[in-house]
């Protein structure tokens, strides 16, 4: 169980159970009564090992839902996919890896070839579409024959240049003429060898160009600030074979291979999941032949298999350090064990082999809880949503009653032997980046930080008490370009204190910050113990008739409680002002997870009334507005 093929199979997903296509055939034929339960029905049937035919068979009762009346609003997404091959094939892949992570996606494809065409003409199928999201993936016979008018390695450099310069064009297209954000897919490297070892001395070489352009991509995609799907690294992990058939190549201009395609949909869903803010935050590892080998209780702290001098103990600690690695670029570690906690700790205080220290997991939980209860509780002290979990455990029992009880959180199927267990999180794209703010790099000293603070309110006499020693700053200003990824990422993933919970892509905040009667607001809170990072945007626009309209008020819900939103509007009401306006108004809508601001409008004064569908519009007269008194201190900081 867990062990890899050749072929880039989903290994890290359960495999489906016996009832698993009934299931599926029930979806697709039955009447779509009940949107949200069928809905949910899908994402839970996408949480499996699915084959080419599988994923095809589950993709056509994803399409059906998307055909319901219900499914346009609620689709979160609209690909388009422009390429220079047949990609067809891939759609059911995308569909249903977007699914599997609670993403409905709506695609479109152009005529075959006609990528550029659609995208100059304001008229197409491709303008109508209207796409959130455009993914350029272009084959690589296509690209390699740019290098034919090379003489010498210059003029293939300097054709490389332009090739990407030409895509730079269409990804500013793209963002300009449709908003949308961009993914480019890096070039396939199935192009043949004529050289040998030394092939990138050939001016010509098709397989030499495509390493020139994919290099060049990566620096220019970060310069442009798109989004990359990394094909090219994954197809050198897995083997060309797996990812390339040239009988389908040259039978159908499918570059994909067809049982690669579910592979390659579940890599443009993480793509599209993390922009969407809905990468995991934490992993949580269990003990016992997880971390190291044998069992504490039973070993004793120094019998557990660990470090060097044995190729197990090096394979557990190699997977400590990939777990070390996660915390440095801003994933918290956890522990869910059934132990004696002053057992379980001991090997981190005081094997020196161990490269974990309990200083390195935020959140310690050892007890003799069932696990599903104990990850409950980790999510509830970290204050994050159990869909920010990854659970880690060797125990087939233990994963399969955690995906039964809390299917939010994602337990891969990691392999028996603990040296594969890096290399299946890593390809199961379990906490997918598209950008790395430094917030997301002090999150775990952020964590660390409210355990300060919690300990200091249990200490504090009463809640005012509390809030005052905290000697809390709210520090705002109008974001830089320095800002925007970290500004669009909290927009994308704050889901419960988030008044529209409006989504947006950088584009569009970068617009919205352009706009001459628009305001875009960024919020950072620091205090005693330490600096929460940007934790609440508020963005808005003055109305002809003088009033200041909220498009979106959201806030990290880690500050809950400290008075910051009552700061907040003290800051929008006189920025409000400066812009000429006489009156705030602002709307609730509501979603699933957002009934915590259901009455924030009323709480901070406003003028409210109900609507239909649970609306909430209020008003507040900026005139006779009081400030709200707290015991934040307010600085707006410069760029």
């Amino acid at each position: 169980m867990g062990v890899r093929s050749n072929s880039p199979e989903l290994y890290w997903l359960p495999q489906q159970p016996p009832d698993w296509r009934r299931r599926v055939t029930a979806l697709s034929a039955d009447p779509v009564k009940d949107w949200n339960a069928s809905w949910a029905e899908a994402v839970a049937l996408a949480k499996f090992r699915l084959s080419f035919p599988s994923t095809n068979a589950l993709d056509l009762a994803v399409q059906h839902l998307l055909s319901a009346p219900l499914a346009r609003a609620t689709a979160s997404c609209r690909l388009a996919f422009l390429s220079s091959s047949t990609t067809t094939h891939l759609a059911a892949g995308i569909r249903v890896g977007a699914s599997r992570r609670g993403i409905a996606v709506e695609m479109y494809e152009p005529s075959y070839g006609q990528y550029r065409q659609d995208l100059t003409d304001t008229q197409s199928g491709l303008y109508a579409f209207a796409p959130t999201i455009v993914l350029f993936a272009f084959d690589a016979v296509f690209v390699a024959a740019h290098a034919l008018e090379a003489k010498t390695i210059a003029d293939a450099n300097r054709l490389a240049d332009e090739f990407v310069n030409s895509l730079r064009k269409l990804w500013a297209s793209a963002r300009d003429r449709l908003g949308a954000l961009v993914i480019q897919q890096t070039i396939m490297p199935h192009m043949p060898n004529y050289g040998g070892n030394n092939e990138h001395r050939l001016p010509t070489s098709g397989a030499a160009f495509i390493s020139r352009v994919n290099q060049r991509l990566r620096e220019a995609s970060d310069e442009a600030g798109i989004d990359l799907l990394s094909l090219d690294t994954r197809v050198v992990q897995d083997g060309l074979e797996g990812w390339f058939s040239p009988v389908s190549w040259f039978g159908a201009k499918q570059e994909v291979a067809l049982p690669a395609s579910p592979a390659y949909g579940d890599m443009v869903a993480r793509v599209i999941a993390a922009r969407q803010g809905r990468s995991a935050k934490c992993c949580v590892f269990d003990l016992d032949n997880t971390l190291w080998g044998g069992v504490i209780g039973d070993d004793g702290v120094n019998g557990i298999v660990i470090g060097a001098g044995s190729a197990a103990g090096e394979a557990f600690l190699n997977l400590q350090n990939y777990a070390l690695d996660l915390r440095r670029r801003g994933v918290i570690l956890a522990v869910c064990s059934k132990n004696d906690e002053a057992i379980a700790v001991e090997p981190f205080d005081n094997r020196a082999d161990m490269a974990l220290r309990r200083q390195d997991v935020t959140c310690f939980v050892a007890n003799w809880q069932d696990k599903p209860s104990n990850l409950q509780i980790i999510a509830r002290q970290l204050n994050i949503g159990l869909d920010a979990l990854v659970f880690v455990d060797d125990n087939p029992f233990e994963r399969e009653l955690v995906r039964k009880s809390l299917p939010e959180i994602f337990v891969p199927e990691v392999p028996d032997d603990p040296a594969l267990i890096p290399r299946c999180l890593s390809d199961a794209g379990c906490f997918e980046m598209v950008a790395i703010t430094d917030d997301d790099i002090r999150r775990t000293a952020t964590y660390a930080e409210n355990a300060l603070r919690a300990s200091f309110q249990h200490e504090a006499v009463d809640l005012d008490s509390y809030l005052f020693g905290l000697n809390m700053v709210l520090r705002w200003r109008r974001p830089g370009e320095q800002d925007i990824a970290r500004v669009t990422q909290l927009i994308n993933k704050t889901n419960q204190f988030n008044l529209t919970t409006r989504r947006l892509n950088e584009s569009d905040v970068r617009a919205a910050m352009a706009a001459p009667h628009a305001a875009v607001l960024q919020f950072r809170l620091v205090d005693r113990f330490g600096d929460n990072g940007v934790i609440a945007v508020v963005i808005g626009h003055i109305a002809d008739n003088a009033e200041f309209m909220i498009d979106d008020w959201l806030m990290s819900c880690r500050v809950l409680g400290r008075q910051v939103e009552g700061a907040m509007l003290n800051v929008l009401s006189s920025v409000a002002r400066e812009m000429g306006a006489t009156r705030l108004n602002g709307v609730y809508r509501p979603t699933k997870k957002n009934g915590i601001v259901a009455d924030l409008l009323a709480r901070l004064g406003f003028v409210t009334e109900e609507a239909s569908n649970g609306v909430v519009i209020g008003a507040l007269d900026l005139e006779s507005f009081d400030e709200h008194r707290t015991t934040i201190n307010i600085e707006k900081e410069s760029l």
